[in-house]
């Protein structure tokens, strides 16, 4: 079901959650890599093809195996967020751990964590965005809508 405003789906490309495609919703197509197979590998989430980035960071605009438009999906920042938070956490910890134990003076620090944290991140950006692209591909995720119309939702009832 397409909502007002929104693109309709190409009819030849089934996609979980289509009521009228071949895949029924929460079914996983036959030979679907899993979600860690998908970030680890940058697998298309639905036929399994090494076709999910076009670039170090960047998804690729679409599967060239299965057709797959990977433009509609929007990770946005969260990974990068998630990873930075994470990776922060960490080097937090190996700080007052080196602090403790060696007494560096406060340029070494800089010096080692600043770049320990953006390099952790870069590196783990890929997995984190592949995980959530695969994810969002099996879950049918799409962006909350709310429609107020009456005949839509039953418990709205026009006031008569």
């Amino acid at each position: 079901m397409t909502l007002p405003g929104e693109p309709a789906p190409d009819p030849g490309i089934p996609t979980p959650g289509d009521p009228g495609g071949t895949i029924s919703e929460g079914a996983i197509p036959a030979g679907a890599p899993s979600i860690v197979d998908a970030a680890l590998k940058g697998l298309c989430p639905r036929c399994g093809a090494k076709t999910l980035f076009g670039g170090l960071v960047s998804f690729a605009p679409r599967c060239t195996a299965c057709g797959l438009d990977f433009s509609t999906s929007n990770v946005g920042d969260g990974p990068a967020a998630f990873l930075t938070l994470i990776m922060g956490a960490i080097v937090v910890a190996l700080a007052i751990t080196v602090e403790l134990k060696f007494h560096p003076p406060l340029w070494l620090h800089m010096l080692i964590w600043a770049p320990f944290t953006a390099i952790g991140v870069m590196a783990l950006l890929r997995l984190a965005k592949g995980a959530l692209m695969a994810s969002e591909y099996r879950n049918a995720a799409r962006e909350g809508r709310i429609d107020l119309r009456p005949d839509t939702d039953p418990a709205i009832t026009p006031d008569r």
